[in-house]
């Protein structure tokens, strides 16, 4: 599951926003002359209040943006106003603001970042404020920066947000993520296209996966969330010890935590509200035992992270530890991903999705986690949920370790699964029962 965290590609320009902007009637990506549908931009920001986040009546609500994003911004607000929001507070990125960084800041300013936004973050969520991140800049942003300055900067990011990811992680209030098709990171998933063209694409894309091309989107998601409630509901009844992947460079068993809990779909927050963290969502998820994982795996689908692509992944795992990686493209990356902390080389997460899923049947490479792992089965490296644990939101994070539950600054997931890969549950008494067959559930 994708995170709703603040992007360190977007924190160099984040800056508060008025929260009165008006509504307009049609909306163009800034800078194209390309027309996003009005109607089907309306139904994602309704589908964003209401579905995704559940927005309560008197709920305030923190929302960062790309400044392309704007139109769906406005209309966010003017849904959650509708739903009672208390207040609306935007908060802004922009792509050059994050270039001039890396182009003409001195060295020493890598190793910082907003501690005082993200403790305000924190405090916002102790309070109940619900939380939307709208993503849509360009994923490949910084692909020609000196990468040991990325990683710097990500790294100070990293602990700076710890305040504010923990809040996330543990499901504390309600958040979701939602796309915008950005010029910028429409041009990177439709090189070969003019310009409003490709923001033409990625829009009927974002809304397709996204659901709301029909007339009642609300109930759309009523029904997936009713099918992806019918998967996890299986899989918690089977009480799995562990789940064993096979498939072309693949011979991977993932244990699972001691009191390990299946979500996918709609999940009720610590507050009692019931959200979509991630819209869109295909998958069902839970917790790996941060020790009990073995063998090896390889990636089935590119991972963009940081502005670059990294490809082929192909790890080996001991005692639940990456022991060798290997890529043949962003190796050098994935290296310094690794050496985040300790924790970066376990897993927080695995998460199921059939190769069937509208994404995936897309064919189309989106360079951004939020739809990427929706075509595919993943694993993420790094920071658990609580929320995948029996009673999580009563679970202290001594006792989510004691149980399996990994810790990490980071959490990013890759994608492994295809329509070659098996799945096989695996009974603590050892019996195995068929999950997956040839990508798809059995």
């Amino acid at each position: 599951m994708a995170q709703s965290g603040v992007r360190m590609t977007s924190n160099a320009g984040i800056g508060p926003m008025t929260s009165n902007a008006p509504d307009t009637a049609s909306h163009a990506a800034p800078g194209t002359g390309a027309t996003i549908d009005p109607a089907k931009l309306d139904r994602l920001a309704e589908v964003a209040v209401r579905v995704g986040l559940n927005l309560q009546p008197g709920q305030d609500l923190l929302l960062t943006a790309p400044v392309a994003a704007l139109p769906l911004v406005r209309l966010i607000a003017k849904h959650a106003y509708q739903a009672g929001a208390g207040l609306v507070t935007p908060f802004l990125s922009d792509e050059e603001v994050a270039l001039a960084r890396y182009r003409h800041g001195h060295d020493v300013g890598f190793d910082r970042a907003a501690g005082w936004l993200y403790e305000g973050m924190a405090k916002a969520f102790s309070q109940n404020t619900a939380r939307l991140a709208v993503v849509g800049d360009n994923p490949m942003l910084l692909s020609g920066e000196d990468p040991e300055k990325v990683a710097r900067a990500n790294k100070a990011n990293s602990l700076a947000y710890k305040p504010a990811l923990e809040k996330i992680a543990g499901f504390d209030i309600n958040w979701n993520i939602v796309a915008f098709p950005g010029a910028s990171w429409a041009r990177q998933v439709f090189p070969g296209d003019d310009e409003a063209v490709a923001v033409g694409k990625l829009a009927d894309a974002i809304f397709s996966a996204s659901r709301v091309g029909g007339d009642d989107p609300i109930a759309a998601w009523a029904d997936h969330n009713r099918a992806l409630a019918v998967r996890r509901d299986w899989l918690n009844g089977e009480r799995f010890s562990a789940l064993r992947f096979t498939g072309p460079g693949t011979d991977l068993t993932v244990g699972l935590a001691d009191g390990h809990e299946w979500q996918g779909g709609a999940s009720t927050a610590k507050n009692g509200v019931v959200c979509n963290a991630n819209i869109p969502t295909e998958e069902v998820f839970t917790t790996p035992h941060a020790l009990r994982v073995e063998g090896h795996v390889a990636s089935t689908k590119p991972l963009s992270y940081q502005g670059t692509l990294i490809d082929d992944i192909r790890v080996r795992f001991e005692a639940g530890r990456i022991v060798e990686a290997k890529a043949a493209r962003g190796e050098a990356v994935l290296a310094k991903v690794l050496d985040t902390d300790e924790g970066a080389r376990r897993l927080g997460e695995v998460a199921l999705v059939p190769h069937s899923s509208p994404i995936s049947k897309s064919g189309i490479l989106y360079y951004n986690t939020l739809f990427d792992e929706n075509a595919s089965c993943h694993i993420a490296l790094g920071q658990c949920y609580a929320k995948c644990f029996l009673g999580g939101d009563r679970l202290t994070p001594d006792q989510i370790a004691a149980q399996g539950g990994n810790a990490s600054l980071i959490h990013i997931d890759w994608m492994i699964g295809s329509d070659r890969v098996d799945i096989d549950g695996i009974r603590p008494d050892g019996s195995t029962v068929p999950v997956f067959r040839n990508g798809e559930w059995v």
